[in-house]
C-alpha cells in the first residue's frame, strides 16, 4: 500500500509538471511552449549580453532618436521578448478594449477586424500591415477580408514565427511577411490599396517619416488606419509620478520617446494625408484594456517561476529572467497609465491619401 501510494503521488507529480511546462501557458494557439523560450535571433549564450545592451540605449538616450540606431535597438528588444509575448500573451503583440461576454481572444480579433473595415477594403486588394509582429493581427485582417496582406518587420525571427504561422492556419496564400525598417520600406511607390498599423509606429523616432513611407507606398485614394500610443489631455509633465509611468512605459517597450495625442493628426497632415477620423479608442463606453494585465498577475508568478526554473537548469536562455521580469514590471506601469487615463495604446487616426497630390 504503501509503494502503491508512494508511486501513484510520484506519477501525478509527474502529469502535473508535464503538464505545467509543456501545456500551460501557451497563448491562444499554443504556438509556443516554455521550454522552447529563446532570444529570437540571438545565440542562447548571448542573450543576457543584449539584455545589458538593450538596457544601455537608455544611458545613451540621444542615440535612440536617430533612424540609424532604431533597428538596432528595436531589433535588440524583439528578439529579447517575442517568445515571452508569444508564450504568456498571444500572436497579437497589441491591446485591444475588454468586450462584456467575450474572451480576450476574440476581443482582440474584433479590434483587429475593426481596423480593416474602416480603411473599407475588398477581397484580392493588397494591403500593407506596418509593424506586423508575428502576425496575429494579419492573420485575423486576412480571414475576414480576404485581402492580400503584407507585413513588414524588423526582426528577422519574427519573420520566420509568422510564415510558421501562416502556413498553419492555412493563410499564407494571403500572407506575406518581409523583414525590413518600415522607415525605408522596400516597396514601390503607389503599390498598395490601403494600410494599417497597430501599436507599432510607436517605435519610430519621429512619426512623420514613417507616416512619409506608409503615404509613399499607398495608392492615391486609398486609406490608413493607425492605433498609436499616446499621453492623453490627462498627462501632466511636471507631475513626478506621470513623468515616472510614462518614462516607465517607454524603457520597457523599446521606445524612444512617447508622443501626446495632439501631434498624430498634425503629422499625418504635414506628409500629405487628409485625415478622416480621429478619436481614442480606448474612452468610455469601452470598457478598460489594462484589465487584462491585472488578472494576470497571478500568471505572471506563476511562469516567473517557471522560467527561473528553466533558466537555472540550463532550458531557457541565461538573461531570460531579467527579461520576464521587466515585462512585468513594464506591465504595472501600462496598467497605472491605463487607470489614470494619462496613456492610451489606442488613439485611432484614420486617414486618406488625397486623389491629386496637393499643390505647393
Amino acid at each position: 500500500m504503501d509503494s502503491l501510494t508512494l508511486f501513484c503521488t510520484g506519477a501525478l507529480l509527474a502529469g502535473g509538471l508535464y503538464w505545467f511546462v509543456c501545456i500551460l501557458g501557451p497563448a491562444e494557439r499554443k504556438g509556443k511552449r516554455a521550454v522552447d523560450l529563446s532570444g529570437g535571433s540571438i545565440s542562447a549564450e548571448k542573450v543576457q549580453d543584449n539584455y545589458d545592451k538593450y538596457w544601455s540605449f537608455f544611458r545613451r538616450p540621444k542615440e535612440i532618436e536617430t533612424a540609424e540606431k532604431v533597428p538596432d535597438f528595436v531589433d535588440t528588444f524583439y528578439n529579447l521578448v517575442t517568445d515571452i509575448y508569444e508564450w504568456g500573451w498571444g500572436q497579437s503583440f497589441h491591446f485591444s478594449p475588454s468586450v462584456p461576454g467575450k474572451s480576450h481572444r476574440d476581443a482582440t480579433r474584433l479590434h483587429e477586424e475593426m481596423a480593416v473595415d474602416l480603411i473599407d477594403v475588398k477581397p484580392g486588394d493588397r494591403i500593407l500591415d506596418v509593424g506586423c509582429g508575428v502576425g496575429g493581427p494579419m492573420r485575423a485582417i486576412a480571414a475576414h477580408s480576404r485581402a492580400n496582406v503584407v507585413g513588414i518587420t524588423i526582426n528577422e525571427y519574427q519573420v520566420k514565427r509568422a510564415r510558421l504561422h501562416n502556413k498553419k492556419a492555412g493563410l499564407d496564400s494571403l500572407c506575406e511577411v518581409v523583414c525590413g525598417n518600415f522607415l525605408e520600406m522596400p516597396f514601390p511607390e503607389n503599390s498598395f490599396d490601403g494600410a494599417y498599423s497597430i501599436e507599432a509606429t510607436c517605435h519610430a523616432p519621429k512619426l512623420e517619416e514613417v507616416y512619409a513611407e506608409i503615404f509613399r507606398v499607398l495608392k492615391p485614394g486609398s486609406l490608413y488606419v493607425s492605433y498609436e500610443w499616446v499621453t492623453t489631455d490627462k498627462y501632466k509633465g511636471d507631475d513626478a509620478e506621470h513623468v515616472e509611468v510614462i518614462q516607465g512605459i517607454e524603457r520597457g517597450d523599446a521606445l524612444p520617446g512617447l508622443r501626446s495625442y495632439v501631434d498624430i493628426a498634425e503629422t499625418a497632415r504635414k506628409v500629405g494625408f487628409e485625415v478622416v477620423k480621429e478619436r481614442d479608442l480606448a474612452k468610455p463606453p469601452a470598457e478598460p484594456w489594462w484589465t487584462r494585465l491585472k488578472m494576470g498577475r497571478i500568471a505572471y508568478w506563476r511562469n516567473h517561476i517557471l522560467v527561473t526554473v528553466l533558466a537555472a537548469i540550463g532550458v531557457a536562455p541565461k538573461g531570460t529572467v531579467d527579461v520576464h521580469e521587466m515585462l512585468f514590471n513594464t506591465a504595472d506601469y501600462l496598467t497605472r497609465g491605463g487607470e489614470s487615463g494619462i496613456f492610451t495604446p489606442m488613439h485611432m487616426i484614420l486617414c486618406r491619401k488625397p486623389e491629386t497630390p496637393k499643390s505647393s
